[in-house]
């Protein structure tokens, strides 16, 4: 293992003003997506899709750092023949891959969910890196409800999110290690912080337990946020500052980077978030976005599977990503976005 070509990766990956396109949806999730714009979710209307994106020059040089890979799209070709990875590597961002293979019910625990794919992670890590990728993603899914999430839950999740890293950084892969704690249920922005900490305290137990080097990885957690049923939703300052104490109380300064899920916040939303972090610092980490559905729903909907619509889908694709960049930094407005509008 090289830890210093890890940690350059790593480090380049939460760059300052950038962040991580994560287009690695499901063939399900995606086929939801296009369904709701009224795409058939063919490989070829999928193709095509990520393929406008990848070839948004303004957004992809400027402020994406790199790209989460779903498997299919790492072996597709652009329309013109050139891989699809390739044009994210001439855009200047590093191309990653979605490792695990989703989840399974966990035995013993009524509604809980374990996250599977590490047999024959090992010859897959090898493949994925001489195809091009340089970092990898893997889910763990917590969610909040009467009774859970268990000890055992967080626990089982944690040491596969620990024995994936492993890994990974054995395969010259820097990992993203994702424990996401769902916004799904009515409970308020404590019990989120409550939960969200137990999951990062035995996360990084088990990372160590593990011999994953810190300085080679990056984190992809949720933020301290309230449920989407709860009747009372915190404010962005109250997420920024309960995100920041979590954060500071949970993850060693060892670790390059923290990239946030969106995890079924508006665009704005998440956003408004990430900007407010920026207020309240100096932090010890890198702190930037990973966001799928806030980075794409824009793009999606004014793409509508319409090959004369590609640039109208690039321009909104470019304004989302200008808007997160902005936040990255602490530099973001919400008058930008009524001027876009």
């Amino acid at each position: 293992m090289n830890l210093t070509e890890l940690n350059r990766i790593a480090t380049a990956m939460v760059a300052p003003g950038k962040g991580i396109l994560a287009a690695d949806e499901s063939s399900g999730t995606i086929k939801k997506r296009f369904d709701a714009i009224g795409v058939e979710s063919t490989e070829e209307n999928r193709r095509d899709y990520r393929e406008m994106l990848f070839r948004s020059k303004d957004a992809m040089s400027q402020y994406i750092s790199g790209v989460i890979l779903y498997d299919e799209t790492i072996w597709q070709d652009a329309k013109d023949g050139t891989p699809l990875i390739k044009l994210i590597e001439q855009s200047g961002a590093i191309p990653g891959i979605k490792v695990d293979e989703g989840t399974q019910a966990l035995p013993m625990c009524p509604g809980e969910l374990v996250t599977v794919g590490l047999d024959k992670l090992a010859e897959r890590l090898k493949k994925y890196y001489e195809r091009g990728a340089r970092f990898a993603k893997w889910r763990a899914v917590i969610d909040i409800g009467s009774g859970i999430p268990s000890m055992t839950a967080i626990n089982v999740n944690a040491h596969a999110l620990a024995r994936y890293a492993a890994l990974c950084q054995t395969a010259q892969i820097v990992p993203i290690v994702e424990p996401e704690v769902l916004m799904d249920g009515d409970h308020d922005i404590d019990r989120c912080y409550e939960v969200t900490q137990r999951v990062l305290d035995n996360t990084f137990q088990e990372l160590r337990v593990q011999r994953v080097a810190l300085e080679g990885m990056v984190l992809k957690p949720n933020m301290a946020i309230s449920g989407k049923k709860c009747p009372k939703q915190a404010s962005v300052e109250e997420v920024a500052e309960k995100t920041i104490r979590l954060l500071k109380a949970c993850v060693p300064a060892a670790v390059p980077g923290i990239a946030f899920l969106s995890g079924g916040q508006s665009d704005e939303e998440a956003t408004a978030h990430l900007n407010a972090m920026h207020k309240l610092g100096p932090l010890p980490w890198s702190l930037t976005f990973s966001y799928g559905r806030a980075l794409q729903a824009a793009p999606q909907k004014a793409w509508s599977g319409k090959a004369e619509n590609v640039a109208a889908g690039q321009r909104a694709f470019s304004h989302r990503a200008r808007m997160n960049g902005l936040a990255s930094k602490g530099e973001w407005q919400s008058s930008l976005e009524q001027k876009a509008a």
